[in-house]
C-alpha cells in the first residue's frame, strides 16, 4: 500500500500534535515549495531522505506503440528522484 498525502497529514497531526488544519497546511506549504523550486529548474536536497533533480532531455526519435509508427519527442524536462545513502541503508535493514 502507498503512503499518501492523507496518510502524512495524519502522521503530522498524531506525532507532533498538531490540529488537522494545521497539518493539512504544513504538508501543503511543504509539497508546494517543493514544486516551486522545481519549477524554476533548481534541485531539492532533503538531507538523509534524497534528491530531487530537474534534468533536461534533448529531442530524440520514439515510436508511437499503438501505431508503431516513428515520431520524434519533443525536448522536455523531467524531475529524477536519487536517495540518500543512510535512506538505502535504512531500507534495506542496514
Amino acid at each position: 500500500m502507498a503512503l499518501t498525502k492523507a496518510d502524512i497529514v495524519e502522521a503530522v497531526q498524531t506525532e507532533i500534535g498538531f490540529t488537522r488544519h494545521q497539518s493539512i497546511d504544513i504538508v501543503e506549504s511543504l509539497l508546494e515549495t517543493i514544486k516551486r523550486t522545481l519549477e524554476n529548474g533548481e534541485d531539492v536536497l532533503v538531507s538523509g531522505f534524497g534528491k530531487f533533480c530537474v534534468n533536461q532531455k534533448r529531442e530524440r526519435r520514439g515510436r508511437n506503440p499503438a501505431t508503431g509508427e516513428d515520431m520524434m519527442l519533443r525536448p522536455r524536462k523531467v524531475v529524477t528522484y536519487t536517495c540518500s545513502g543512510k535512506l538505502r541503508e535504512r531500507v534495506n535493514g542496514g
